[in-house]
């Protein structure tokens, strides 16, 4: 199966990377033959030593670009379009990413040791990793033809973690490619999106999502609920149909939006969605020994790792010397949890933000009269009341609102804060 297929709905965008991969393929052959010919050259035989370069020329010029900006709407698969690019880059087979070759399994196994996935389950993207990455850049491929290196998390990157990568996509090394994925091109710095180049991706329909899910296993009309539900949102969906514990999140969220009315139903909602915890059916009690416990956990086997690297055991006495260092590296592995925690909290919140913005968007679409199909098609009878109950402005308030949060969410505002700010918008008529 093509790597390709993998991309769903965003015909546009696959071409042009299937061009610029042919063309990189040709650089990669023509640089080949140019280098024989100099070989043969050397030896006194002719060659056409100009008719190459400029062939690879023609070539740089067309198609092929070190920096890449993939942007789109959450959802829309920039990630899978840039590990696609990946394999149809380093692939050897006859049809550029057949998905067939080592090359192309190894890049989507991610363990192809040319290519480099720059993520984070923190809050940021640290300037200690992208060092890393930008310093590894300027090494010659160990495999395949290529060096490649997605950042999946682009708008992770504070503004002098970025200035960090200017550096390698303004004089990058010869086979060396840069992908950058994120939502929008205000997501970078200016000085980063000039020297990319962009590919926008759209968001992909509700049958082509569900056809997706259909093909990874999941049953058709489950799909396409799933799909209806997410709104076209690829791993969303996938949570949604594949996960119960995602519907329980988002059957909870609902009926808590619903449940407002007063300004203290607002207070006790809020306090409710931000229990990550409660909101998965988890007892807060035993989940906040759970969370104590495996921190504590975490950091003794953090502890016991870096002890090792010293060459200490742990019923050892660790050296003065030694022990300002070790302390400091527990305490950093701490201060990871706590943002990795973050992290999730502020994902469970985004998602249960697009929840509500699904419904309201339902109702919206009702009150203007829309022939389209509701994304809450289990909360019908509740989406009417509300279009009959409310104003067209009213609604656009309230979606208003929530888009304000999740921004806000972003900018480390207090959740329950946001949340509350939220709900005390809900309650106006």
């Amino acid at each position: 199966m093509s790597v390709f297929n993998l991309v769903t709905g965003q015909a546009a965008a696959v071409a042009e990377i299937k061009r610029a991969a042919t063309a990189a393929r040709a650089l990669v052959q023509s640089t080949a033959a140019s280098k024989s010919a100099e070989n043969a050259a050397q030896n006194g035989m002719k060659a056409a030593q100009g008719s190459i370069t400029a062939e690879q020329n023609d070539i740089k010029d067309a198609a092929m670009s070190h920096a890449w900006l993939f942007t789109g709407p959450p959802g829309s698969g920039r990630s899978i379009l840039a590990q696609a690019f990946a394999a149809a880059l380093l692939c050897q087979e006859t049809e550029l990413g057949g998905g067939n070759c080592a090359e192309c399994k190894a890049v989507l196994g991610r363990n192809h040791p040319d290519v480099e996935f720059l993520r984070t389950d923190l809050v940021t993207i640290s300037v200690e990793e992208v060092r890393a990455c930008v310093a590894k850049s300027y090494l010659a491929p160990t495999a395949g033809s290529w060096r490649i290196f997605i950042v999946e998390d682009a708008d992770r990157m504070l503004p002098r973690t970025t200035n960090v990568l200017l550096k390698a996509i303004e004089e990058p090394a010869p086979r060396t490619v840069w992908i950058l994925c994120t939502a929008s091109p205000a997501d970078v710095l200016p000085t980063i999106r000039s020297r990319c180049r962009n590919i926008n991706l759209v968001t992909p329909t509700i049958e082509e999502v569900a056809n997706l899910l259909v093909e990874e296993g999941v049953e058709k009309e489950k799909a396409l609920v799933a799909a209806q539900i997410a709104q076209s949102h690829i791993g969303l969906a996938r949570a949604l149909a594949l996960d119960p514990e995602a519907g329980k999140l988002r059957k909870q969220t609902l009926d808590l939006l619903l449940s407002v009315h007063s300004v203290g139903d607002a207070v006790l909602a809020a306090e409710l969605l931000t229990n990550i915890e409660k909101m998965q059916g988890r007892n807060s009690r035993s989940s906040a020994a759970e969370k104590r416990s495996g921190a504590g956990e975490t950091l003794e086997k953090e502890k016991r790792r870096r002890l090792e690297a010293w060459g200490l055991d742990e019923n050892m006495k660790i050296p003065a010397a030694l022990r300002s260092h070790i302390s400091a590296q527990i305490n950093n592995a701490e201060e990871d949890e706590k943002r990795r925690r973050t992290r999730m909290q502020r994902d469970a919140l985004d998602r249960e933000l697009l929840y509500m913005a699904g419904f309201f968007r339902d109702v919206l679409l009702r009150q203007l009269g829309a022939a389209l199909p509701l994304a809450n098609p289990d909360y019908e009878d509740e989406v009417y009341n509300w279009a009959d109950s409310r104003s067209v402005e009213s609604i656009l308030e309230k979606i208003a609102a929530i888009r304000e949060a999740r921004t806000r969410l972003t900018a480390n505002v207090a959740p329950l804060l946001v949340i509350e700010a939220v709900l005390m918008e809900v309650i106006k008529k």
